[in-house]
């Protein structure tokens, strides 16, 4: 997989954006990366998408910035002439993906049935743009023509917005999701850049899912944890469930046979996918401990601890069901 396209998933989101004045592609730009988002698809749908493209690629070269709405070649060659490292179109057109194959650009071309699907496959992709998503059936629709098509990912657009986009990114073969709701043109042309930040960091937020799991306790020896574990079952009702390193307490209290990370305990923070999280924590400056990573039997990664502690408690990343 092409690194520019690796990049986007560990985001998970891609704003697809429509600019009326190239004037607005900078600050939009930097309004992006201050909320946690530092991707764009700028569409040609607009005339200043081209200049917006090259604005943006000079002043603000760390985005990953890609043209949306190719439709022909020259198009394609206009917005990779203007600095966009990757082409999005909303269809399957051969002669387009073709020639961005050629030129060594990535491409992610709207695919919306199984015919589609496997003239991408044969072209040599592996994550390709599912469009209009939801008019098209959704997530449900996803999952049903997925099977088939195990080395392929795909892109949601069309109808994702903050309500849905957490339950598409739980899903493991949802790469990122392409929408606009945190870039209206309306807050775009109005200059309402802080808004557009705020929109970007409860977008993040609910791409992610970050949600409480569980507490853990570091009780000293087994009979601790046994007294721990019937104190919460005689006084709250809390079942206990006994495992070989562990006894959860219900679901939310987990009391450890013996002291693990953490100087009390730890605490457990659930995501929709953790490598994806991982990443997006690590560009906010945290830092994690290699040696707990827990893979998930797919090549991806189950669980991983954070570094440092918090008052006390080790912090962990754990994959949802």
């Amino acid at each position: 997989m092409e690194k520019i396209i690796e990049e986007i998933g560990k985001i998970g989101i891609v704003p697809v954006i429509k600019i009326d004045d190239a004037e607005k592609a900078v600050p939009l730009a930097q309004a992006l990366k201050e909320g946690g988002i530092p991707c764009a698809e700028v569409t040609f749908r607009t005339a200043q998408g081209e200049e917006a493209i090259r604005r943006i690629r000079r002043q603000m070269p760390e985005i990953l910035l890609g043209a949306g709405t190719v439709l022909t070649t020259d198009q394609a060659d206009r917005a990779i002439d203007a600095g966009a490292g990757f082409i999005v179109s909303p269809g399957f057109n051969p002669r387009v993906v073709a020639h961005c194959r050629k030129r060594g650009i990535p491409i992610t071309p709207g695919c919306s049935n199984p015919s589609d699907m496997e003239a991408a496959l044969e072209a040599g992709l592996e994550v390709v743009k599912f469009f209009p998503a939801e008019p098209a059936g959704g997530l449900n629709y996803i999952k049903a023509i997925a099977a088939p098509y195990p080395g392929l990912k795909f892109i949601p657009t069309g109808g994702i917005n903050a309500g849905n986009i957490g339950t598409y990114l739980l899903y493991e073969k949802i790469h990122a999701c392409g929408g606009s709701w945190m870039v209206e043109a309306g807050l775009i042309n109005a200059g309402k850049f802080d808004q557009i930040t705020a929109l970007c960091k409860e977008a993040v937020k609910r791409a992610h899912g970050f949600s409480m799991v569980h507490i853990g306790i570091n009780a000293k020896s087994e009979e601790e944890a046994r007294k721990a574990a019937a104190f919460f079952e005689i006084f709250f009702g809390f079942s206990p469930e006994e495992g070989k390193k562990s006894i959860f307490a219900g679901e939310g209290i987990e009391i450890m046979k013996s002291p693990y990370l953490g100087r009390n305990g730890h605490i457990a923070i659930g995501v929709n996918q953790t490598a994806r999280a991982r990443a997006c924590l690590e560009q906010a400056g945290l830092a994690f401990n290699e040696d707990s990573a827990v893979p998930d039997g797919k090549g991806g990664l189950k669980a991983i601890y954070l570094a440092d502690e918090i008052a006390g408690f080790a912090v962990h990343l754990v994959q949802k069901k």
